[in-house]
């Protein structure tokens, strides 16, 4: 039976994950499976492999046909075959896979942080970009508060005009009333005064008359 290291689906649309699995290669991708060797979840930067690296070299050993090169799978395998060719000693083996492993590892770290910094930098970036544009927002904002508060204070000072005027009408008639009772009073003084004036006359020019006619009898 041809049997083939691979994966198969998991997860939701739009997120995969996989189990990595030991499988007929007739079998469907899905389908049934021998063994699962671990996950590979590919929407991480960089992809997380988790992986019985023991199993797997297992495998391989066996001759299963593997896509295992990340963690070094195929690698230990040919690490392996000149052990035992004599081609190098199983303390040499070991050394190139743990050189090999540090360097990979270090090279996954760094690729971790890269893309760790690139998210900092762009969410950096979008906040900035927030707060300028909240800062805008402000700004409009004030500047209508401040148009909105002048046009009611026009509005006020219309209105307070308008009421003043309003007084200032109320209060003619009653000054015109008053001006005209004033000249009432005024033109009905200055008629009792002439009609005593004439009385005052009347009462002189009578008393003349009747010192006329005295003298006349006396004489």
């Amino acid at each position: 039976m041809p049997v083939r290291i691979r994966l198969t689906r998991r997860g939701r649309k739009g997120q995969p994950l996989y189990h990595i699995v030991v499988a007929d290669s007739r079998a469907p991708r899905d389908g049934r499976y021998i063994e699962k060797l671990g996950m590979y979840n590919p929407t991480t930067k960089p992809p997380t492999i988790d992986l019985d690296f023991d199993k797997a070299l297992d495998w391989v050993q066996k001759g299963a046909r593997s896509i295992l090169s990340h963690k070094g799978v195929m690698l230990k395998k040919h690490l392996l075959k000149g052990v035992k060719k004599n081609a190098i000693s199983e303390e040499e083996a070991e050394r190139r896979f743990n050189e090999w492993l540090t360097n990979k590892q270090e090279k996954v770290k760094t690729e971790r942080e890269a893309e760790l910094n690139k998210k900092k930098e762009e969410e950096k970036q979008r906040l900035e970009a927030e707060r300028k544009i909240n800062e805008a927002r402000a700004e409009e904002l004030a500047k209508r508060n401040a148009e909105v508060a002048k046009e009611e204070k026009g509005e006020a000072e219309g209105q307070e005009e308008a009421v003043e005027e309003k007084e200032e009408k109320a209060e003619e008639p009653e000054e015109k009333a008053a001006e005209a009772s004033a000249d009432e009073a005024k033109a009905g003084s200055e008629e009792s005064s002439s009609e005593e004036k004439t009385e005052e006359t009347g009462e002189e020019k009578q008393e003349g008359g009747e010192g006329e006619e005295s003298e006349k009898k006396e004489e």
